[in-house]
């Protein structure tokens, strides 16, 4: 899987661009609103097989899954990942855990309370921690901790090697309260999202210092304070191991330790079978074989599927005629063929008996998939072809095609800020409008790309050119027309005075449009928005820290240096969007061309009820006075100016990444509809995410964002106008897409500092509808979570949007409790 590079280049310190988070999100509830805005909606519930603390035995080891050994354990570091997160989560203090509603909870474990207690004349926040609140070496937890690792991350000291500071600059000063357990922390500016900082809160043995903040933590923690305690990291054996930790003061660890192993996606059908992993996450291909071993071992009947089982009785009879007939040569053959197909229906088997023993957990995972528009430059840097794009989608189609197989809730996702299941989740996608074939031709033929554009001259063709060429020829052929070349000579300075004059004239209209469309898409945004576009002026924003040559981290390799795109690392969590990135929902059994077929079939069955549809509000997405819609058949890509609309779609080529593929299928044969060409470009899963996306070398690509529960932060760098560097870069921090506007950075800076819960998630649903208005991101669906869990496991399995507690896990079966070798027998 592939890991966002980050330039280690000048530290620059940015404006609230901060926090690749990679992850991005989720707000709580959105309040404020009137009742008849508001939208409920019912998240898909986690799948644990939830158990009683009780009835979960004492003891054993589980092993987990993770997709590679992680290159660092410090959270805030460039290259921490998933396996960074998973570890992490069982050994420190996460003082607001995400609960099942996608909201940011108080864990007692750690804290009594911690509340906002002094708005003016600066926002101050007490935090007073768990009396029995100790690292494993036995000093309490306290305000040294929060101090340190607020100095670490702050920015202003560029020898820490942090990849996200978002909050941390924000801070004045940290106190101790009325005694050591207390700890006031005053913000020099308004912070609303203040419950994401210090989760996870490192003790000040490794935040309190450059060498042991860079390098101290990327292998050990001496100090832990979590239900468990890191015990080895052996890169030999790709595993990291946790055992139960004697200091910890909460309920008691069910489990004598966790291993979290280094297993590839493309082996843990094995090493499920094998027994060497007990969670593991699947895509669909295995899930479906564990579905099966469960049928097959219920009812007793050969296996129907599986090497051989599409063996025909004639084929069978043939090659055991082969086998045993009078030329040895093709006997031999045919009987070593028979033996390795003898011994592949064996292994076969013997895997489908063993996979019977586990479960697979499904839920939604805390991410959506989007179709990105690169509209930096391009037919996409036309908003209006990006809004045609949009309306061409089928999103309830794509939906479908992911979840349905899977008996999941199949609904397109609605906000970009926002999940289903989270409290105040709203669709706000009217402000772009739903499908409709119709207004998406009319928007690309506002745009000017029309049937025969693409056999057009070039609009900057002079005509005066072509006439000089040919002069000169007839210079050649009659030099003793001297006269004759005056005269022309002369009509071709004329006639290019006037292309001038015709091209001044041309570049004016042009302005003018271009003036009208701005009014358009202003008019567009107050339809959508209902907001004045006179809102406060933006806050200044947070700082982020680089520095070169740091370890572990890669530079991002952009194709041009004199366009290059600076990148901030990933934060706390990137570790689920950096690996998670490529490990798309695994659902679409189908091959690409059958993908493409269904998808081209189900579209012209629906082509007449969509074309009905309402277009939104008028003049809203198609300027008044547009050009009457394209026919409703397009025979090909259009085009404009000697050239066809052709975007490049870029995909992974691996192969775990067929769904994704077999839904940007799909895709092109809905564009294919308005007169859109796709050109797919597969490329390998590794360069995937760092050489396309990151560095903008695409039009078209699908990939995630995984959830959060705090927008206003975790969002800004994502959806932000990208600026140009003082080089001639452009800095677009996490805004892949190229496409910003400044109303809704104000959005994003206002709700930042906004510490009215209702007014913030008041100017985030603004924010929503302005992002989706921008065409630049259309989010497709909520992805799926699937998890191969041990039956006899409790409290596992795909949690949603949850975090674990890893101290309820453990077996329900007292014998699976017991030592390895019990639990083979």
């Amino acid at each position: 899987m592939s890991h966002v590079g980050v330039p280690r280049g000048t530290v620059r310190k940015r404006r609230s661009l901060a926090l690749l988070t990679a992850g991005v999100l989720t707000i709580p509830a959105l309040a404020g609103c009137s009742s008849d805005s508001e939208e409920t909606s019912r998240g898909v519930p986690q799948d644990i097989a939830p158990a009683a603390r009780d009835r979960v035995a004492d003891g054993s080891t589980v092993n987990w899954a993770v997709d590679a050994m992680p290159t660092t354990l410090n959270a805030f570091q460039a290259d921490a990942d998933s396996a960074t997160t998973k570890i992490t989560g069982a050994l420190l203090p996460t003082l607001f855990p995400m609960d099942a509603a996608g909201q940011p909870k108080l864990n007692p474990d750690y804290l009594e309370s911690a509340k906002i207690i002094e708005r003016e004349p600066k926002q101050v926040v007490l935090y007073k921690l768990n009396q029995q609140a100790v690292w494993s070496d036995g000093r309490e937890i306290g305000a040294p901790d929060f101090v340190a690792q607020w100095r670490a991350l702050s920015g202003k000291d560029s020898a820490f090697w942090t990849a996200r500071n978002a909050g941390y600059e924000r801070i004045e000063k940290i106190e101790r309260g009325a005694d050591d357990l207390q700890v006031r922390v005053t913000f020099a500016k308004p912070y609303a999202d203040w419950r994401s900082l210090f989760s996870p809160l490192y003790p000040k043995e490794i935040t309190g210092s450059p060498d042991t903040f860079n390098d101290g933590a990327r292998t050990a923690l001496k100090n832990t304070a979590g239900p468990f305690q890191l015990k080895s990291v052996s890169k030999a054996k790709g595993t990291v191991t946790l055992v139960r930790s004697p200091r910890w003061w909460g309920e008691k660890a069910k489990l004598d330790s966790i291993v979290f192993r280094a297993v590839a996606p493309k082996d843990r059908t094995k090493a499920l079978a094998d027994g060497t992993v007990h969670i593991t996450d699947v895509d669909a291909t295995t899930a479906d074989r564990i579905a099966l071993a469960l049928r097959d071992g219920s009812n007793g009947q050969p296996l129907t599927h599986g090497p051989g089982a599409d063996l025909t009785p004639a084929a069978a009879l043939r090659s055991w005629a082969l086998a045993h007939g009078s030329d040895e040569e093709q006997a031999e053959i045919a009987q070593v063929a028979r033996e390795k197909n003898r011994k592949a229906v064996v292994a076969y088997g013997a895997e489908q008996k063993a996979l019977r023993g586990y479960a697979v957990r499904k839920s939604l995972e805390p991410a959506y998939t989007q179709l990105a528009l690169n509209g930096e430059s391009g037919p996409l840097a036309d908003d209006r072809v990006r809004r045609a794009v949009a309306r061409a989608l089928d999103r309830q189609e794509l939906a479908e095609t992911v979840l349905k197989p899977l008996g999941l809730p199949a609904k397109p996702l609605g906000s970009h800020l926002a999940l289903a299941g989270q409290p105040g989740y709203k669709d706000g996608s009217g402000a772009l409008g739903d499908q409709n074939t119709k207004e998406a031709q009319a928007l690309l033929a506002d745009a000017g790309w029309t049937q025969g554009g693409a056999a057009e001259k070039p609009k900057d063709t002079k005509a005066g050119s072509e006439a000089e060429k040919k002069d000169a020829e007839d210079k050649k052929k009659d030099a003793d027309k001297e006269g004759k070349e005056g005269t022309e000579s002369t009509e071709s300075t004329e006639k290019t005075e006037a292309d001038e004059k015709k091209t001044d004239k041309d570049e004016e209209q042009g302005e003018r449009k271009a003036d009208k469309t701005d009014k358009d898409e202003e008019k567009a945004d107050r339809a959508a928005v209902g907001a004045d576009d006179s809102a406060a002026s933006r806050a200044e924003g947070l700082y982020i820290v680089g520095q070169d040559n740091k370890p572990g981290a890669a530079p991002v390799q952009a194709p041009d240096t004199s366009t290059a795109t600076h990148m901030l690392a990933p934060s706390r969590a990137a570790a689920a969007q950096s690996l998670a990135l490529l490990r798309q929902a695994s659902a679409v059994s189908e091959d690409s061309t059958t993908a493409e077929a269904a998808s081209k079939a189900t579209i012209q069955n629906k082509a007449t009820a969509q074309d009905k549809q309402p277009g939104g509000a008028a003049g809203a997405y198609a300027p008044l006075g547009t050009a009457a819609p394209a026919p409703a058949s397009v025979k090909g890509p259009l085009g404009k100016d000697g050239k066809t609309l052709t975007l490049r779609f870029v995909l992974p080529s691996g192969p775990g990444s067929q769904s994704l593929r077999g839904v940007g299928d799909r895709i092109a044969a809905m564009l294919e509809k308005i007169g859109i060409g796709t050109e797919i470009t597969k490329v390998p899963d590794e360069s995937y995410f760092k050489d396309h996306i990151a560095s903008g070398d695409y039009d078209l690509a699908l990939y995630s964002w995984p959830a959060t529960a705090y927008p206003a932060t975790d969002g800004r760098p994502i959806y932000a106008k990208p600026e140009p560097a003082t080089d001639g870069s452009l800095l677009v921090e996490q805004n892949y897409t190229r496409v910003g506007t400044d109303h809704i950075d104000q959005l994003f800076d206002q709700a930042v500092a906004e510490l009215d819960e209702k007014a913030a998630r008041e100017l985030m649903k603004q924010a929503d509808a302005r992002i989706w208005a921008a065409a630049g991101s259309i989010p497709l669906f909520q992805r799926p979570q699937l998890v191969a869990v041990d039956k006899k496991l409790a409290n596992v399995g795909a949690f949603g949007f949850a975090a674990p507690r890893y101290q309820d896990i453990g077996f329900t079966d007292r014998q699976a409790a017991g030592s390895p070798a019990d639990r083979k027998k």
